[in-house]
């Protein structure tokens, strides 16, 4: 085998293992239970990697408005949270901000209605 294509079949088997290993430890938020509620409420949203060495804040937003709500309990599969009785009422986007040296705000394909 020729030493340059040697070096690019190294390098794409390199970036192929980051990659992999990047995404294993992405947060991913699947469903919220109940999907909708009042200021006060408790909610639980399901899904993969969402243990604080991943996701460090989680909010409500609208795309323009950002909530931070108030987490209860957290889990690898699961967050508990409530509802700020300052919320206004809409349906929103859950967005975690994840946890780390490098910290990014993403918003999650997962809706909550506040009434």
């Amino acid at each position: 085998m020729k030493p340059l294509v040697r070096c690019g079949l190294l390098i794409a088997m390199f970036l192929f293992h980051v990659t992999v290993l990047a995404a294993q430890g992405m947060p991913k938020m699947s469903a919220v239970e109940p999907a909708q509620g009042k200021p006060g409420d408790e909610l639980t949203v399901t899904g993969e990697n969402l243990d604080k060495n991943n996701v460090a804040e989680i909010y409500l937003t609208d795309g323009k408005n950002d909530t931070k709500l108030s987490v209860v309990q957290q889990a690898p599969t699961a967050i508990k949270f409530k509802i700020p009785v300052t919320a206004k009422q809409g349906r929103f986007s859950l967005m975690i901000l994840t946890a780390g040296a490098d910290p990014k705000l993403i918003e999650q394909p997962v809706k909550v209605t506040v009434q």
